[in-house]
């Protein structure tokens, strides 16, 4: 029988949703003690505090359950990046992207048997200027919605993403990219860059629809200048994964993805990593292949991608 350390964002979810993951963490947590597995429990107090408790309770040889979103999961998961650990993830945040790529549930009742009783599947991870993270590295307009989005007080979920969005296509101004794929380098005036190992990210967004976890490939999209009624369009793609077929829309792929901004004068941007803001560009992305062994769905199975 599995023990399991659960490393716990309490502000999951953001304002006004701490009922509702409490409540997700409790029903998986009586689930797996009714079976007979032992459970402990730790909430962070912020982003370092949970790399040390996952790091903690990996060296003890214990399951680590990360309990968040997408900012808890690639914070704890990139931790275990690389080491002989197993991750298993209770989707209780705002977007949960990482954890809908490898289509895992949402229902405590269908996830505690995956949790118990699951094989470890190897996927990949990105090591984002020497910081291991899961979904993907983005920088533009994204990045700043997702800034918004963040540090919305009155919205939750997809509103909270797509108001955020909205708010960042009205006052941007495109950008000059260098683009550099496995040495290569291209150059675009654009919205936005992402180098993609999750094809999901903004809580259900489309962003890369070919993108897969176990390929030790990056999905690059470049979302190229284009005018502003065209994108807001393409916006509403996102969803389905249509925009790709646009010719506004490049997509390439590699194994190390350098994001520079050339010119940044007055606006030098961020970078946006797993729902969270790390840092400014540049930025370089490498795939670490096969680095995280994740209790999830088989590529084979219904669920699995």
């Amino acid at each position: 029988m599995r023990s399991f350390t659960a490393v716990v964002n309490p502000s999951a979810g953001g304002p006004g949703s701490g009922s509702a993951a409490a409540a997700t963490l409790l029903r998986t947590t009586r689930l797996l003690r009714e079976a007979g597995a032992e459970v402990d429990v730790e909430y962070s107090r912020c982003l370092g505090h949970a790399t040390e408790l996952a790091l903690t309770a990996a060296e003890d040889g214990r399951v680590v359950l990360a309990v968040g979103g997408d900012g808890m999961v690639g914070c704890v998961g990139g931790a275990l990046a690389g080491k002989d650990a197993t991750l298993g993830i209770v989707p209780a945040g705002r977007g949960n992207d990482f954890a809908r790529q490898l289509g895992l549930p949402t229902d405590p009742a269908e996830l505690a048997p995956l949790l118990l009783e699951g094989e470890p599947r190897a996927v990949d991870a990105i090591e984002a200027n020497g910081v291991p993270v899961l979904g993907s590295v983005y920088a533009g307009v994204d990045a700043l919605a997702n800034h918004y989005a963040n540090r919305s007080r009155l919205l939750r979920g997809s509103a909270s993403y797509y108001v955020g969005g909205m708010r960042a296509v009205a006052t941007w101004r495109p950008v000059r990219y260098r683009v550099t794929i496995d040495g290569v380098p291209h150059e675009w005036d654009g919205f936005t860059v992402v180098a993609a190992n999750s094809g999901y990210y903004g809580f259900g967004r489309r962003i890369a629809p070919d993108a897969r976890v176990d390929d030790g490939l990056l999905d690059v999209i470049i979302l190229k200048r284009s005018p502003r009624l065209l994108f807001f369009q393409m916006m509403r793609e996102l969803p389905t994964g249509a925009h790709v077929r646009r010719r506004e829309v490049e997509v390439l792929r590699g194994r190390e993805v350098r994001i520079e901004q050339l010119a940044p004068g007055e606006r030098p941007l961020r970078y946006g990593a797993d729902g969270e803001l790390p840092g400014r560009l540049p930025v370089t992305a490498r795939v670490m292949p096969g680095a995280l062994r994740v209790l999830a769905p088989l590529p084979d199975s219904p669920r699995g991608r």
